[in-house]
């Protein structure tokens, strides 16, 4: 069995072909980037393969079985481009797409869902066999945060008292191979989200514990988050998505208690505690 990867070179797409080395053959896995020459180091076979450019998705995908289409990074345009990849394994008899969505797409309040809702519906109505993985929130998210937390002396947000079931990129890497490789997924949709969900208090405290310095949240309101974010250096139409979203996790939109992440990993996430180590030990 053949599988691609879109995406492949990205941190996600990365992760996903390191840890399938682990399970099946090289030689059985195809990473599908834009610019092969700069992704030699993935260790697997390269395809050209542009979103925007259905000649070039046909191409990559020939011969494919299985595909996983991770989301493309640009919001706003990933419905077109997602019908190009899903019309392209059409054509060239992909077998079964596993796709990676939001936490709640169908029901989720932040402004990245609508577009999720629109891959899986394509997806519903490709003919094709699929599995959607509907992941929560990355914990690099947050943790990226933490040099700047500690530089200024506080972590800040907008998400108050939200409760955040987060999981490292690694864990959901870890349940993509399992539903690439394993048996039984398809048709099904799956919620992933970390086993122990945490607030941006939490957070705080865990690094005034890791550091031992006091780290405090400062809750702010959504504008004055987004003003802060442009005062580092973000764009200011990023700058409002991400203080968007962190008002929606203060509704608890990065919420989930399933625990579908651990039993596909066959292990319990990676903890909070866990995540910053790895931060503070960098």
């Amino acid at each position: 069995m053949t599988i691609a990867i879109t995406g492949a070179s990205g941190q996600l797409g990365h992760l996903v072909i390191e840890k399938l080395k682990q399970k099946v053959a090289s030689s059985d896995i195809i990473a599908l980037v834009r610019t092969p020459e700069k992704s030699k180091d993935l260790g697997v076979a390269l395809r050209q393969a542009d979103y925007t450019a259905p000649a070039s998705l046909e191409a990559a995908l020939t011969n494919v079985d299985t595909l996983l289409l991770i989301s493309s990074s640009e919001v706003g345009q990933r419905t077109a481009q997602h019908r190009n990849v899903i019309e392209a394994a059409k054509k060239t008899g992909v077998k079964h797409i596993v796709y990676t969505s939001l936490l709640h797409a169908d029901t989720s309040p932040l402004s990245l869902a609508p577009e999720h809702v629109e891959t899986e519906a394509m997806l519903k109505d490709s003919g094709l066999t699929y599995t959607i993985l509907r992941n929560g929130w990355y914990t690099e998210n947050y943790t990226a945060s933490i040099p700047g937390a500690l530089a200024g002396g506080a972590f800040i947000g907008s998400a108050g008292k939200g409760r955040i079931a987060s999981a490292p990129r690694a864990d959901y890497a870890e349940a993509a191979v399992a539903v690439l490789t394993g048996n039984g997924h398809e048709g099904k949709t799956y919620e992933l989200a970390g086993d122990i969900a945490w607030t941006l208090d939490d957070l705080a405290a865990e690094i005034s514990k890791q550091t031992g310095r006091d780290i405090p949240y400062k809750n702010l309101p959504e504008t004055d988050y987004a003003s802060a974010l442009q005062g580092v250096g973000l764009p200011e139409g990023l700058a409002a998505a991400l203080a968007s979203w962190d008002t929606d996790a203060g509704k608890d939109a990065l919420f989930h208690d399933g625990k579908e992440l651990s039993r596909l990993i066959g292990r319990p996430t990676t903890t909070l505690s866990e995540a910053v180590a790895a931060v503070i030990k960098q």
